[in-house]
């Protein structure tokens, strides 16, 4: 088998073990293949899921939980990549109107520029289209959502 393969693995206890460490072999296999994918744009993984997740949010501001609570990578520091984004003017901080506790956090005119030429050559889809049929892909995400419960 593949995995057994890749991951150098003569056997595993049972074959519910063995679609754990597939599922975490192919996470880093995505992740690998979006960063990749992503690297003449100067951006981490962690940055362009921010930068999507404001875009999302455009034109409303977003907040520092909001990201954190939609961060693919819960164990990132959310605060210290909207820092860095900020520097790299991708990112616009501002103080909140109503609360001078909370800063809001918009998608700069930069941010949107890159995202939109991102889009254009970055395919998400393409990492397993050329391996999974339309169905296979429903099929897929139907067990993966089934999985976590």
């Amino acid at each position: 088998m593949q995995l057994q393969k890749e991951t150098l693995t003569t056997r595993f206890e049972s074959i519910h073990h063995q679609a754990i460490v597939n599922v975490f072999h192919t996470s880093n296999w995505c992740t690998d293949k979006l960063k990749q994918a992503i690297l003449p744009y100067e951006v981490t993984t962690q940055q362009f899921n921010i930068l999507r997740i404001l875009r999302g949010q455009n034109p409303s501001p977003s907040t520092i939980n909001l990201l954190k609570s939609r961060m693919l990578d819960k164990m990132s520091d959310t605060s210290r990549i909207v820092d860095r984004l900020v520097q790299k003017e991708l990112v616009i901080k501002e103080p909140n109107g109503t609360d001078k506790r909370a800063v809001d956090i918009r998608i700069s005119d930069k941010g949107m520029e890159l995202l939109s030429l991102m889009d254009q050559e970055v395919s998400l889809s393409v990492f397993i289209s050329s391996n999974l049929t339309e169905q296979e892909a429903m099929d897929l995400n139907i067990l993966l959502d089934k999985m976590r419960g």
